[in-house]
């Protein structure tokens, strides 16, 4: 057996308190990935935590990555057909977590997921490179293979087909509208700084403290 009782991270770097917040949690959320895009620690700022639900209640996470930054929310691209995209379709409410350790900051998100247009699917597949569409021909995501040279076999026939390759229909982006943000700052002592916005009925954002 393994003991991490002993394992101890002093968090001191940044704080969050109440006159340092924006009133739009897009505008901190854009701050903070800001600082993750000029920390040369984090190799992959866009990268979260996607959390679904599928038809057993059963929860998965998985990493993915955000492609678009909109104005009420986010997209990232996937296989529908694959097992996120199907919990998706069951259940389109969805968790995100973007941990930046080495800036001690965590965003927790909450949403409601939903594909958007065949178009803008299309424009990004399409400015994806060559061999990245073929791989997404070739995979029929979270399926089972016999094996790691039936995939590249796969791609390779496809490469050399010479065949105009385009956009399987099963394969898309995910539009995530934001109804919750929680700012998570790592403090000493265990005494984190966490900020909720949650979305009101008028489209404000109510704001709120919670205990670490």
């Amino acid at each position: 057996m393994k003991d991490f009782s002993d394992y101890r991270k002093n968090y001191s770097k940044y704080s969050l308190l109440e006159d340092e917040l924006v009133k739009d949690p897009f505008d901190l959320f854009k701050i903070w990935l800001k600082m993750a895009e000029d920390d040369d620690k984090i190799d992959e700022p866009n990268a979260f935590t996607l959390s679904t639900v599928n038809k057993k209640n059963e929860p998965r996470n998985r990493v993915v990555l955000m492609k678009k930054l909109k104005q009420n929310g986010i997209v990232f691209f996937t296989n529908y057909d694959s097992k996120k995209g199907e919990s998706i379709k069951k259940n389109k409410n969805v968790c995100l977590s973007f941990f930046w350790p080495s800036l001690e900051k965590q965003i927790i998100i909450n949403g409601i997921c939903s594909k958007i247009s065949e178009k803008d699917s299309d424009d990004y597949f399409y400015s994806r490179p060559l061999d990245s569409q073929i791989g997404a021909l070739s995979s029929d995501q979270s399926k089972e293979i016999p094996n790691r040279q039936y995939i590249e076999e796969k791609f390779e026939r496809i490469k050399k087909s010479n065949v105009k390759i385009k956009r399987p229909t099963n394969w898309g982006g995910f539009f995530v509208e934001i109804n919750e943000f929680e700012f998570w700052q790592g403090r000493s002592n265990r005494l984190h700084d966490r900020i909720v916005f949650s979305q009101s009925k008028n489209n404000s954002w109510d704001i709120k403290r919670l205990s670490p």
